[in-house]
């Protein structure tokens, strides 16, 4: 592999070699890697996020299908395609037939037909339909029970904590005002479960309910079949007999869905489309604070990474510290070396246990000892998902004297999932916090793209059931950092790759965007404060000294063993910093400034991301392009600008700012004109990152704080 190509995607590209599909009005994809049906669209809105076949582990891990004998016949109105899958990974092991089509009149139907090939544990194996979040969250849907039952419903607006609908054999909503799409599930008891709930930007119908026991033993030989057929009405179903919304599909609903197709509607199509930014008419947003965590592992920082922290301009430094484990007062020793040396406060998570009673006190004596600075307390229970209210007054009683202004929170290790599911006594907290990474359910890059929407609805949910207290967000991670849902002890990875909590995008490109998507999804869900990632290592933003961990295990992720020569194209990560270190450092060019809220066009999600920033009469725009195709980005200014700027980090020059981050920082910008509307445009390659910089001038910047004071000022 060419380390370019490496840098621009960590080696999973997103979005390769889709098959593009039509289905009577429906535009849609199937991706031969994850055997699934993709963004399932009627002119611009999207029907159905993905169908899919899914085989899972006890531990709730994917086994990915490794797809053979794909074979397609597609023509402008229809299709159909057939193919052998294989699921094995250790004493998984599962075949299926998967028989996919789409006919004129926007019918799809996909079926699963499959048998165990060994006796294993399993907690699902069946077909899964995704509903889209932007379409349907808050709309109102028609659901068919098993027992034959038809009952109106609503798709949740704040995320559910457990499953919206049970028992389903069909449900259907309305995908605009005049057309309706109905699924029909057969071979399993099906239900749904709010998939932001995990930061995954869906709805998930799937089978087998979670009320039926699991792991279950699932014999060799054993027979899975199921199928999910969908089609197209003009009414929701119990409007009209089945046969005359069959008949009306051909007729409004076909004839509205060429209507709507005047849109780009093709992945080829939209790319091709630029994209135009505005400024919201709305008062600018706080810009939260923005931390990191503390290297799990390694030396401490060198004085070349502490400079390259320093620039960062970050709020606080985490710290997990687990009172039971052996080591925690070293570890807070080195973390208050190195918070002291970036002049921030710590966020400390700190992991009590049944002997709370005992651990604190031991804990208070060495608070006395290094006089850490602490920014704030985050309190778990090492055994429960959620913390309970006896371990926060415990840990209130303890540390209340000590930084008494550093406020005290609680709420789950874990995923959002825990913290809904298991709400925490808000009235015995400072505020509430939970982590969040993308990579729960999928892994590849265009699922991790699509999801990034679902981030701030974990921010507005937690600030629903937990009124007047902040949300903190800690940490982001690209990788899962344990399974907390599993029932045994997974096998350790291979030498040679990764281990399963890094993720080889963390050095990419493609890191930084998903990053930035990261970062404007939620600070415009206004957070309190947010942590990302490690300072250094393989989940940090940049890679150690020579001969650290990150060096070799991301040489391992391309294929490289570490003792064998190291190819010329291919040089070492040691002492470099990942392209996602350049956006907190232009973040933290604007800390304690403000975030201006934008509009785009609905095509523009999953395409770029772009996060504006404002610091007095300083302004800046950053962008990221999320596919790999190039992107043209238009940005209609509010207001007269001086000194338009853009600085870029691409395939051609990424090395460059890897390893000389300081150099590549100080290089002469491209100056850019606005046009005759006020507006400037560029062109964005391949997973390209850049910084537009501009200045108001007086009489613009107080013409904008004017009309910020009639909106109501700044939030």
């Amino acid at each position: 592999m060419r380390a370019a190509t490496f840098y621009l995607h960590g080696g999973m590209d997103a979005r390769t070699d889709w098959l593009p599909l039509r289905s009577g009005p429906l535009v849609l994809h199937f991706d031969p890697e994850t055997a699934a049906l993709r963004g399932v669209r009627l002119g611009d809105r999207e029907v159905v996020r993905a169908i899919y076949g899914a085989v899972r582990d006890r531990n709730w891990e994917t086994v990915a299908p490794i797809l053979a004998d794909l074979r397609v016949e597609a023509g402008t109105e229809s299709f159909r395609l057939t193919f052998d899958a294989h699921c094995q990974r250790g004493d998984v092991d599962f075949a299926w037939r998967g028989e996919v089509s789409g006919d004129a009149g926007g019918t799809l139907t996909y079926r699963m037909t499959g048998q165990a090939r060994s006796t294993f544990w399993r907690n699902r194996i069946g077909l899964c339909l995704l509903h889209p979040i932007r379409e349907c969250a808050g709309q109102a849907c028609v659901i068919e029970t098993v027992a034959g039952e038809t009952l109106a419903g609503v798709f949740p607006d704040a995320i559910a904590p457990h499953q919206p609908f049970e028992n389903l054999r069909a449900i259907a909503h309305a995908v605009s005002s005049d057309v309706w799409t109905e699924a029909r599930l057969d071979g399993e008891t099906f239900e749904m479960e709010d998939q932001r709930n995990w930061t995954d930007a869906s709805f998930k119908t799937y089978g087998t309910p979670l009320t039926l026991p699991f792991p279950v033993e699932i014999r060799a030989g054993t027979e899975v079949a199921q199928t999910i057929t969908m089609t197209l009405s003009d009414a929701p179903p119990g409007a009209q007999n089945r046969n005359a919304r069959t008949r009306a599909t051909t007729g409004g609903a076909l004839r509205s869905g060429r209507e709507a197709a005047k849109a780009p509607a093709t992945r080829a199509e939209m790319d091709e489309t630029p994209i135009v930014l505005r400024f919201a008419p709305t008062v600018p947003l706080r810009l939260p604070a923005i931390g990191l965590g503390i290297a799990g592992r390694g030396a401490a920082l060198t004085e070349t990474e502490t400079a390259r922290l320093r620039a960062l301009a970050l709020a606080h430094l985490r710290l997990d510290l687990t009172l039971s484990a052996p080591g925690w007062e070293a570890r807070l020793e080195r973390a208050t070396d190195e918070a002291r040396a970036l002049g921030v406060g710590l966020e400390i998570a700190l992991f009590l246990t049944d002997a709370a009673e005992a651990e604190l006190p031991a804990l208070r004596a060495s608070l006395e000892r290094f006089q850490p600075p602490v920014a704030r307390w985050l309190i778990f229970h090492a055994g429960a998902k959620s913390t309970p209210r006896e371990i926060i007054l415990q840990a209130r009683r303890a540390l209340a004297d000590y930084a008494p202004n550093a406020p005290m929170g609680a709420g789950t290790n874990a995923y959002f999932a825990e913290l809904n599911r298991e709400r925490p006594p808000c009235d015995s907290l400072d505020f509430a916090c939970y982590s969040l990474n993308p990579q729960v359910h999928v892994a590849d890059a265009a699922s991790l793209v699509e999801n990034l929407e679902a981030q701030g609805a974990t921010v507005r949910s937690a600030q629903a059931f937990c009124p007047d207290r902040p949300v903190v967000v800690s940490p982001i991670t690209l990788k899962p950092r344990f399974n907390p849902n599993a029932t045994e002890t997974t096998t350790a990875p291979p030498p040679t790759a990764l281990p399963p909590e890094a993720d080889a995008r963390q050095a990419s490109l493609l890191g930084a965007g998903w990053t930035l998507g990261s970062l404007q999804a939620l600070c415009e869900s206004q957070p309190d404060s947010l942590t990302y990632y490690e300072t250094t290592g393989r989940r940090g933003v940049m890679a150690g000294e020579p001969n650290g961990e990150a060096e070799s295990e991301i040489e391992a992720a391309t294929g490289n063993e570490t003792d064998a020569p190291r190819p010329a194209a291919l040089p070492s990560l040691a002492g470099a910093v990942f392209p996602l270190y350049h956006v907190f450092a232009d973040v933290g060019a604007f800390a304690g400034g403000e975030v201006l809220p934008l509009v785009s066009p609905s095509g523009a999600s999953g395409r770029v991301a772009a996060l504006a920033l404002r610091a007095g009469r300083r302004h800046g725009l950053l962008c990221a392009n999320l596919t790999p195709s190039p992107q043209s980005v238009r940005l209609v200014l509010s207001a007269p600008v001086l000194g338009l700027s853009l600085r870029q980090i691409e395939e051609s020059g990424v090395e460059h700012w890897m390893r000389a981050p300081e150099a590549a920082r100080q290089n002469e910008a491209d100056t850019l004109q606005t046009d005759a509307d006020n507006a400037t445009e560029w062109t964005l390659p391949p997973y390209a990152y850049a910084r537009l910089d501009w200045q108001t001038t007086a009489e613009s910047a107080s013409a904008a704080t004017e009309r910020e004071a009639e909106n109501g000022g700044t939030a």
